[in-house]
């Protein structure tokens, strides 16, 4: 209850594992992803960023990632097993284009809470007062450089802090020294799913398309131009945006574990991708779910026990 409440009132962080940093540089790197990535880069600058889908020509989701526009290259935050995945793609995309690509150890920390931003100021970096969703600054902390997100896919306001992994420890400890309150993984998985902020590889995988994941508002610009799967997302959204499964909430009556089947009259609808104890709203989890019962309000099974499909964020 108290890393939770820390979180929710005041200032926390937690570990953020397996990030990775993919560094696209050269005189045409932002024209060169605009064309491959879901959202508009284009009239990014320096300092500002987006996120944004990388997809197959089927529309599928190769990954979900950040990118963060600097002065002389494209940062991509993914998570790092994507890496091996996603460099490849953009070299074979690449042709003749004057890029270059350049993977970066990355360690990541979240800082969450309304506190963050004072949290922030006590060691010495100071929050731009228009900072906007995935706009980024570089600071010192705990005598380490490091560069500070605006991150609108974590839970409670969150902000990310990219490191150096061998300056990771210092660092933590100096937010910890200046009031922040160190939670567990479980614990932020409760303001996730509270949030609604599902992530690539816990919750969504290549098995999904951008419209089963309620993201495109966030992931996808409607105004730019053509880029790779921009054809399924157009052909889904011309269709009143129908997909056989969409990601939802669930208010359960017991805990269950990540994986559980989600049932309906005996067979398979779904499955939990991210699951927890909220203080507030009990056990709860996000999962997908057929669109044959993921009407809001729908009943439906989870570990032998009745659930309820919730919209998605749950506060």
């Amino acid at each position: 209850m108290n890393e939770y409440a820390a979180a929710r009132e005041a200032s926390a962080v937690v570990d953020i594992p397996g990030r990775g940093i993919l560094a696209v540089s050269g005189p045409q790197r932002i024209k060169f992803l605009h064309n491959i990535v879901s959202n508009d880069l284009q009239s990014r600058g320096p300092g500002q960023g987006t996120l944004a889908a990388v997809m197959d020509v089927k529309g599928r989701l190769l990954v979900l990632m950040r990118a963060l526009v600097t002065e002389d290259t494209v940062l991509l935050e993914m998570p790092a097993d994507r890496l091996d995945v996603i460099e490849p793609l953009l070299v074979h995309y690449k042709v003749a284009a004057p890029v270059r690509f350049a993977r970066r150890p990355v360690a990541v920390l979240g800082l969450l809470g309304p506190g963050a931003v004072e949290t922030l100021a006590r060691v010495g970096a100071t929050v731009p007062a228009d900072a906007a969703r995935e706009s980024h600054f570089a600071a010192v902390v705990g005598d380490a450089p490091v560069r500070i997100v605006r991150a609108s896919d974590f839970p409670a306001g969150g902000w990310a802090v990219h490191a150096a992994p061998e300056h990771a420890a210092d660092v933590r400890a100096a937010l910890i020294a200046s009031s922040a309150v160190p939670i567990t993984e479980a614990t932020l998985d409760v303001l996730r799913v509270e949030d609604g902020r599902p992530w690539y590889g816990r919750d969504v995988t290549e098995d999904n398309l951008l419209h089963e994941t309620g993201l495109v508002g966030e992931y996808h610009s409607p105004t730019k131009g053509c880029y790779v799967g921009q054809e399924v997302i157009a052909r889904l959204d011309a269709r009143g945006a129908h997909v056989n499964k969409l990601l939802r909430g669930l208010r359960l009556q017991t805990p269950v574990e990540t994986g559980a089947a989600v049932r309906a009259e005996g067979k398979d609808v779904g499955v939990v991708t991210t699951s927890g104890v909220s203080p507030h709203l009990g056990p709860i989890a996000m999962a997908f779910v057929h669109r044959s019962r993921n009407e809001v309000g729908s009943t439906v099974e989870v570990g032998g026990q009745s659930a309820v499909v919730a919209a998605l964020p749950l506060v």
